[in-house]
């Protein structure tokens, strides 16, 4: 009987063993779930108070951030980070926000401490994590011991550099010697079926492995895009309110399904669709970050086809240099009440203003209502907030 539970305990610990390296297999989507899902578990029958007895999310985050190794950024160790990258539950500065914003959600999942409203899933998710302590110890557990972390001071392409390696790569999270690695790089990259063989030899994990090699031939050619996108230096972030559109332009029988994209630099968004309207109303708020030198925001209206291509209903162009200036230039004035306005920017008969522009102080925060004539379409007017964070915050 002794006998029998020594092997039972054995078989335990090789399951425990396996699943702890399946882990790192596991796409973020996925480990964010699971996190989630074992927070949640873990904590539904304790009777003592700790941070998933608090009221709401927002307590209970306050309760997070109140960790010692929370009070600096996870990669770069800057003071007060105020940015959260999931799935990891790391909590990062905001120059490392946006490194981590250019590698794709279906990565890295940013969202703000401050500017967001976070759900119980996303809290769970980083109490779930650990915290930065526990992190670090799981996504830098084999640095190399000449490998130096880049500081709040270091250049765009030494923080780009790292973060992939250590999130999206995963190279620190088993030791080289005995680990192939678990994501390709495809630069110095061996013969896939080589690699594929020799990570089945030593782990006995062929399928899973295999499974981690099944790359596009899409994915390796756009690979160096998305590093020259992530060493892009961010001056901070501008949050897009798109509110109504005003006399679109028909492109169906009688109506159109019209859609915003929007455009700053290699970065898309777009807003839901709103079926047969000339006239719809968005009300839909965007986060983007800003790049340095700073583009101008494109805005492209189309209508949603179902069986053909979506048809273009007029786009535009905002320079948002005046509202990032005017954000620096309030950047203390967040013990502010009420508006302020700070300068208005006139319409004109060929321009893209279909009224003046107001650039305000509005509690603190810095904003510009616009109304904009749609351009390259019959008719059309658009109308959007914009609000620039600026990188302090």
């Amino acid at each position: 009987m002794h006998r029998q539970d020594v092997r039972t305990k054995e078989a335990e610990e090789e399951r425990m063993e396996e699943n702890n390296l399946l882990h790192f297999l596991d796409s973020p989507n996925a480990h964010y779930r699971r996190k989630c899902e074992e927070y949640v578990s873990a904590h539904d029958d304790e009777a003592h108070c700790d941070a998933s007895d608090l009221a709401n999310a927002r307590e209970r985050l306050e309760h997070l951030l109140k960790q010692p190794a929370n009070k600096f950024c996870a990669d770069c160790g800057t003071p007060d980070p105020k940015w959260a990258a999931l799935p990891f539950g790391a909590l990062i500065c905001i120059k490392c926000s946006g490194t981590h914003r250019s590698l794709g959600v279906h990565i890295s999942k940013v969202i703000s401490v401050n500017l967001d409203e976070w759900t119980d899933e996303e809290v769970n998710c980083l109490a779930g994590s650990g915290g930065n302590a526990t992190v670090n110890t799981r996504y830098e557990a084999f640095l190399p011991e000449n490998f130096k972390k880049p500081r709040h001071d270091c250049t765009t392409e030494e923080r780009c550099n790292f973060i992939r390696k250590k999130y999206e790569f995963q190279q620190f999270v088993t030791d080289p010697q005995f680990s192939c690695p678990l994501r390709l790089n495809t630069k110095h990259a061996p013969d896939k079926n080589q690699q594929q063989q020799n990570c089945s030899a030593r782990h006995g994990f062929g399928h899973a492995f295999r499974n981690s090699w099944k790359r596009k031939d899409t994915d390796n050619k756009g690979l160096k895009k998305m590093t020259d996108v992530g060493m892009v230096e961010f001056v901070g972030l501008i949050k897009v309110d798109i509110r109504r559109g005003t006399n679109l332009a028909v492109r169906d029988v009688m109506s159109s399904d019209p859609y915003v994209m929007l455009n700053l630099g290699h970065q898309t968004m777009k807003t839901k669709v709103i079926k047969n309207t000339l006239n719809p109303v968005w009300n839909e708020r965007l986060m983007l970050s800003i790049p340095h030198p700073v583009p101008p925001l494109k805005l492209q209206v189309f209508d949603k086809d179902t069986f053909s291509s979506d048809d273009r209903m007029g786009d535009v162009e905002v320079d948002i240099q005046p509202l990032i200036a005017a954000a620096r230039e309030h950047e203390s004035s967040a013990a502010i009440a009420g508006s302020v306005e700070v300068t208005k920017l006139l319409a004109s008969d060929d321009g893209t203003l279909a009224r003046d522009s107001v650039i305000s102080v509005v509690d603190g925060k810095v904003k510009q209502d616009i109304a904009l004539r749609l351009q390259n379409v019959e008719h059309g007017e658009l109308e959007i907030e914009l609000e620039c964070v600026p990188l302090s915050q």
